[in-house]
């Protein structure tokens, strides 16, 4: 059976356009389209350890090379992203400044189709990019996310016969700040 470009959400029933968001809901991992994404918490794939051939050891003996390496972070550090008004704050930073698009994308160093583009909605700078234009036109594009990484098996409770989604789902509104 061929599968479809765009798939259906499990949720709301309309079509998921391009990739969706992969969410937890109550211990169900699905895939849902961007409306119905802040029904559950967001995951991050998780990258699978890579195995590395060990180097052959040299003849000179290494002094305290373990204590010159970073210490790996235990805990996950807020991913920034980009707000959703980023074109009225870009396109405003630039008529503030009185400037042309050109001009405006001159001084960052950027294409000028690129900033008509923003302002217009079409494309969303990239992270780089945005902080770029956050400390050139000192405006506030970036916000931290509420993404978190999630171990799944500890909201999946064991069952015979197996869980289905009717069994663990129960959408809870986020309440507003």
């Amino acid at each position: 059976m061929p599968k479809s470009q765009n798939e259906e959400c499990p949720i709301c029933g309309g079509v998921i356009w391009g990739g969706g968001q992969k969410v937890l809901i109550e211990g169900a991992k699905i895939r849902v389209c961007e409306s119905c994404a802040q029904h559950g918490k967001k995951i991050i794939p998780t990258r699978s350890r890579k195995t590395y051939h060990k180097r052959p050891t040299s003849s000179r003996k290494k002094s305290s090379s373990s204590s010159s390496r970073k210490s790996s972070r235990s805990y996950l550090e807020p991913e920034l992203i980009v707000v959703d008004e980023y074109a009225k704050r870009i396109r405003e930073a630039r008529e503030k400044r009185n400037l042309t698009q050109e001009q405006f994308a001159q001084r960052i160093h950027e294409k000028e189709s690129l900033i008509r583009r923003f302002e217009a909605g079409k494309n969303k700078p990239t992270i780089e990019l945005a902080k770029k234009l956050e400390k050139e036109y000192n405006i506030k594009l970036l916000e931290e996310s509420d993404i978190t990484q999630v171990n799944t098996n500890d909201y999946i409770k064991k069952k015979r016969g197996g869980t289905s989604l009717g069994d663990i789902a129960f959408i809870k509104k986020k309440k507003k700040d």
